[in-house]
């Protein structure tokens, strides 16, 4: 059994969507990241850097494992029968690659677009415009491997998985991604898979992101996230 830590984010549901995807047993334990349950000693025992998420795999003898793409890999290696992460060394570098472009550029800049564009009370334009284009360029990069593939690696695999937990808030990040058509055609395909519905469930108290013209709903949000930002 696998115990999950995690709340409603994109690299939360990388974990979840991996989990539902390989089919292990998994105990969900939604953490209150407004509330700061993830800076609370029990939590730091098993990730001290205070970030969702992080697992303990039971089986292992308790083994925690924090950093959302490593956690992938831990699962996707602990499975072992190459879904998701191809066994030969070519194959699991594409993967890598893949996983480290989300982990290392979309992840961050489209992070930084949702600070600047959601959370700050103050509107900076330039830091608005600059994480979002930078955001869409690294769309466009994908836009452009998916013209010569199905999945970004090939077959399907952790690559698609990362990216897409991303890539699927793009509405709440200000970006728009509809003149990217083989961007939008790979968008529709990960949505219509059963697994990565249900991962990106999890925790079903999470919920999802307000709409625009709801307001006060986004007024919440963004005072909960700037409390987040400050810890």
């Amino acid at each position: 059994m696998i115990d999950l830590y995690t709340a409603p984010t994109p690299n939360g549901w990388k974990a979840s969507v991996t989990l539902e995807e390989l089919g292990l047993p998994y105990k969900v334990h939604a953490i209150n990241l407004v509330e700061n349950e993830q800076k609370q000693p029990a939590f730091l025992a098993i990730n001290p850097n205070g970030r969702i998420p992080a697992i303990v795999d039971r089986e292992a003898g308790d083994f925690a494992v924090f950093e959302s793409g490593a956690i992938m890999l831990y699962l996707a290696d602990k499975v072992g029968d190459g879904r998701l992460l191809p066994r030969d060394p070519k194959g699991r570098s594409r993967v890598e690659q893949w996983l480290m472009f989300q982990m290392g550029g979309l992840g961050p800049m489209q992070g930084q677009a949702n600070v600047f564009f959601r959370y700050f009370p103050e509107k900076i334009p330039a830091a608005i415009d600059r994480y979002q284009n930078e955001t869409k360029r690294l769309y466009t990069v994908l836009d452009g491997r998916l013209a010569e593939s199905e999945w970004l690696a090939d077959d399907y695999s952790l690559a698609d998985i990362a990216n897409y937990c991303w890539v699927r808030i793009r509405g709440w990040s200000g970006v728009d991604s509809s003149d990217l058509k083989n961007l939008e055609r790979w968008i529709a395909a990960m949505e219509a898979r059963p697994a990565v519905q249900r991962g990106c469930e999890v925790p079903e108290t999470g919920g999802s992101l307000p709409d625009d013209d709801d307001e006060e709903a986004l007024a919440r949000v963004a005072e909960g996230a700037r409390k987040m930002l400050q810890t």
